[in-house]
């Protein structure tokens, strides 16, 4: 079975100085189609470069990212910006709307710039928005808007353009804990429905949330596998805390 997303033998270095500061140090990944993984670790450990690879935000030093069957370590920035609006749906931790325009219009922002005609994307945006409870609030700008509910608008402009991955940065960061876990159900529900969901986080309880976790330290994965043992060790550290508080 091929990989929708495949790292092979990938390195991102920069220079800081006389320093070579080594973000991923030759890392190999596969993630197939359907799957929920969460890449997690610590500022510094290189969770975030993962993402911007993996977004087409940014490309490898060496090695290569394949996404679907596209070599996107040889493209130019005309062809990731091409290949990001049209195969990876963002979820950030700060939402990202844009003040002015409405829960619809920012929806179909993506769409937009994607090339998509204004009658499919009114469309779409609507499917999306029922999808994730807001169809009643796609008039509203952002600041009539709860935080829940701007981070469903953001998961509903990750879904306008059926992207091939969903990536999701951090996404309850912004939001307390009842708003986080009904924002996690959701991400939940897209995998249940056969979408890829890739979940970048530091919170080892969000990443137990996912069905496979790949544990980065230094730029080298530490560990890849199911999510089960860490769900285990996370459920009884929490355990531990309720009987000694």
């Amino acid at each position: 079975m091929k990989a929708l997303i495949e790292f092979r033998n990938l390195y991102k270095l920069y220079t800081m100085g006389d320093t070579i500061v080594r973000a991923v140090d030759g890392i190999s990944i596969k993630i197939y189609k359907g799957e929920f993984v969460a890449i997690v670790g610590q500022s510094g450990s290189g969770k975030s470069t993962c993402m911007n690879i993996i977004g087409c935000l940014d490309v490898p030093t060496s090695g290569q990212y394949l996404l679907g069957s596209k070599d996107v370590g040889k493209m130019n920035d005309d062809a990731l910006a091409e290949i990001r609006n049209r195969m990876v749906g963002f979820i950030f931790q700060q939402y990202n709307l844009l003040p002015k325009l409405t829960a619809q219009e920012n929806v179909e922002v993506p769409m937009m710039y994607a090339g998509v005609p204004k009658k499919i994307r009114h469309q779409r945006s609507k499917i999306v928005l029922e999808r994730v409870g807001l169809l009643n609030k796609m008039k509203h700008l952002p600041n009539q808007l709860s935080g829940g509910q701007q981070q469903r608008v953001s998961i509903a402009r990750a879904l306008a353009g059926n992207p091939s991955v969903i990536l999701a940065d951090e996404p309850t960061g912004a939001l307390d804990s009842k708003t986080g876990r009904e924002v996690m159900q959701f991400l939940k529900d897209l995998h249940k429905d056969g979408n890829t969901v890739v979940l970048i986080t530091h919170d080892n309880s969000i990443a137990a949330q996912a069905d496979r976790i790949i544990r980065l330290e230094d730029g080298k994965i530490v560990y890849d596998g199911p999510s089960s043992g860490v769900k285990d060790s996370v459920e009884t550290a929490e355990q531990e805390e309720v009987e000694t508080a």
